[in-house]
């Protein structure tokens, strides 16, 4: 079994100051890894990352079609911005409910602006509501129970554990429960990229091809409803053409790369998220998946500056290699 590897190096005046380990896998929707670096077989917990496979699973079950928006929130981890509550109650006005019938629990903002001038948790404001509120639609549409939908033996859990284990190419190693309560699955991270690389192509999907594609048409529409502000979802998918980007808790981050039908899946070891710009723009351009002027446009995130007194006095470097298999 491979080590990780360091992702990312940190120097500040001269001095190695810190190393973010990690590993990375690259697959096809055949799930056939295409390359990697570090621990391809890495076992992760799906996090936040299968929100666009859940959110398609409910939008099956529904039999509806929301807006682009509606359903890029149902994909996201979004800010709390005011955009995004409004996206969710509409979405939970389709069902004729309102923000007491989510079962996340109470959270603040993500979006620091937005957490100011909020005076205490809702469950609206976690960053999973919106895919808390596709399921809620989908109980409605479905004459499923309402109150119970987080539980492992629900139906749309039932639907979700079958369709993550198709997309991944294998049943999942563990199933767990996320930070929000609905269940969350465990895979290889050659797995998850599969199931990017499944969600880039989605006709791998069977009868779940339909709705899978039209969650990831929501996310290229509305990037901003995925996450929001400073957020490399949005920022990411805001420019660069067609590519998807779904950020995880625990330092994982996965992307479809739908012209080439390739899936991405990082992992950092310490569970940071500060080495997921420059990794994934390292990978993407080994992948020959960026322009000149995409790349230009985020350049700020492949080599985000070092800071001394408000002057750069450092850098953060990038310089892994992927071994192609």
């Amino acid at each position: 079994m491979a080590s990780p590897v360091p992702l990312v190096r940190v120097f500040r005046s001269g001095v190695e100051e810190a190393v973010h380990l990690g590993s990375i896998a690259v697959a096809d929707e055949r799930g056939v890894l295409v390359a990697s670096a570090g621990d391809s077989g890495r076992i992760a917990f799906a996090r936040s990352s299968a929100k666009p496979l859940q959110a398609a699973v409910s939008l099956s079950l529904a039999d509806e079609d929301p807006s682009d928006a509606e359903i890029a929130v149902m994909c996201g981890s979004h800010n709390g911005e005011d955009v995004h509550i409004e996206t969710v109650q509409k979405l939970l006005g389709r069902a004729g409910l309102d923000f007491s019938a989510l079962r996340c629990p109470p959270a603040l903002p993500l979006d620091l602006e937005a957490a100011r001038v909020v005076p205490e948790p809702r469950p609206e404001l976690h960053n999973c509501s919106g895919k808390h509120a596709g399921m809620l639609l989908a109980c409605v549409r479905r004459g499923f129970d309402r109150d119970s939908y987080p539980e492992p033996d629900h139906p749309i859990q039932q639907s979700i554990l079958s369709a993550v284990g198709l997309a991944a190419g294998t049943p999942p190693v563990a199933v767990g429960i996320d930070g929000c309560g609905i269940p969350v699955h465990a895979f290889p991270l050659v797995g998850l990229a599969t199931m990017y690389a499944r969600l880039a192509r989605p006709e791998r999907l069977e009868s779940l091809a339909p709705a899978a594609a039209r969650a990831i048409r929501g996310m290229v529409s509305e990037p901003y409803l995925v996450a929001g502000h400073a957020r490399i979802c949005t920022l990411v998918m805001q420019a660069v053409s067609g590519v998807i980007v779904k950020v995880g808790a625990e330092g994982l981050l996965c992307a479809a790369l739908p012209e080439k039908g390739l899936g991405i899946a990082i992992k950092v070891e310490e569970g940071s998220g500060r080495p997921w710009g420059p990794s994934l723009l390292r990978v993407l351009k080994f992948l020959d998946a960026l322009s000149s002027d995409e790349e230009a446009s985020l350049e700020a995130m492949a080599h985000p500056p070092v800071l001394g007194g408000g002057r750069p006095v450092g850098e953060v470097r990038s310089d892994f290699e992927l071994v192609t298999s």
